[in-house]
């Protein structure tokens, strides 16, 4: 098991696993606020981290917010790199056509960590050819 170190900058929850074969570790709102319908908003999560070099953090949304309520993270996922020390925030988005009122304490996003592969990007004047070729979006059905 790896050991990521955290601290609290403001006063909020402890993040954790809700069960134990969740990949993501819960966030918890640290501020109330309001999100209109149709508004984006950074919401403070009170906590900042240090993970090993060759890990990232992925601010990801909660299926639960997405479903009932429409909720998302706007830049899913939010990439956390190693080298980073600030407070975590999340980009909240309300989708509905409702206002949605977050509480300190409540349950906004997870965090999932996944290993790097660091590549070396090498340019050529041309690559390869494939069956698909330049088929993009809805190219394969």
């Amino acid at each position: 098991m790896i050991t990521v170190k955290f601290i609290k900058l403001k006063p909020t929850l402890t993040p954790v696993y809700q069960t134990l074969d969740a990949s993501g570790i819960d966030l918890h709102a640290a501020q109330n606020y309001t999100l209109k319908k149709g508004e984006f908003k950074m919401i403070d999560t009170g906590i900042a981290i240090e993970m090993p070099k060759g890990l990232e953090a992925q601010v990801r949304p909660r299926s639960g917010l997405a479903a009932k309520f429409g909720i998302g993270v706007l830049n899913s996922p939010g990439t956390i790199d190693a080298d980073y020390r600030g407070e975590i925030k999340v980009i909240l988005f309300n989708f509905s056509k409702k206002d949605f009122k977050i509480k300190k304490g409540d349950r906004i996003a997870q965090l999932v960590f996944a290993k790097i592969t660091r590549v070396n990007l090498k340019e050529y004047k041309r690559l390869s050819k494939t069956k698909r070729g330049h088929g993009g979006f809805g190219h394969t059905g």
